[in-house]
């Protein structure tokens, strides 16, 4: 069972990012502040649960949280500063966008550029520990799918309905026949081997 938030002696928000290991589209980030009575129900880590348990729960977030607030990165700020970086500008953006300003900050990783006077802990796997952290990874998950369904119908040969960016073998493929699109990350390689570590599943 997850616990609502790391610490409770000051208000905190839970951090998470999605789409760093895609080809296309920009990295989302959420922040998210949860009441101690949030109903918990079916969260958890965004990637153990299905398309249609994010979605439900996106609705029960937004209209249960404290506070809670979406931000992006676009490809070509992620090809100037680099996935790593264009990530913790996302977490900063969507923290920077709250509507309460929290005392803490719950970040999922190891690694993270502290926010301006608020102090923080990075926890790996935080997204399997902690409500508040599981409530930004859906929120960053959704709110990142949507965007590349939308874009889906512009670019069909890449097929983002389905792979929502990631490096499936046939977003690849489309990539090499097909040239890049605007929206692809261009300091990302689409022929480097550990790609073929992606699946479908992971999209």
């Amino acid at each position: 069972m997850l616990l609502n938030c790391f610490q409770t002696e000051f208000l905190e928000a839970g951090c998470d990012e999605a789409g760093r290991g895609c080809l296309a589209g920009p990295v989302f980030a959420a922040a998210v502040i949860l009441p101690p009575d949030f109903p918990a129900g079916e969260l958890t880590d965004s990637k153990k649960l299905t398309h249609m348990q994010r979605n439900t729960l996106r609705v029960i977030i937004e209209r249960e949280a404290i506070a809670w607030a979406v931000a992006e990165v676009d490809n070509h700020e992620i090809d100037k500063i680099n996935i790593l970086n264009a990530s913790f500008l996302a977490m900063h953006r969507a923290i920077e966008k709250l509507s309460i300003q929290p005392q803490y900050l719950s970040i999922d990783g190891n690694r993270f550029k502290a926010y301006p006077n608020i102090p923080h802990s990075c926890i790996i796997k935080g997204d399997g520990k902690y409500l508040n952290i599981a409530a930004a990874s859906v929120l960053a998950k959704t709110h990142r799918d949507e965007f590349m369904e939308s874009l889906s119908g512009q670019y069909p040969h890449y097929q983002w309905h389905q792979n929502k960016g990631y490096p499936t073998i046939v977003h690849r493929t489309a990539a090499l026949e097909h040239g890049l699109s605007p929206f692809h990350r261009r300091t990302f390689s689409i022929t480097d081997p550990q790609l073929t570590l992606f699946s479908e599943t992971e999209a």
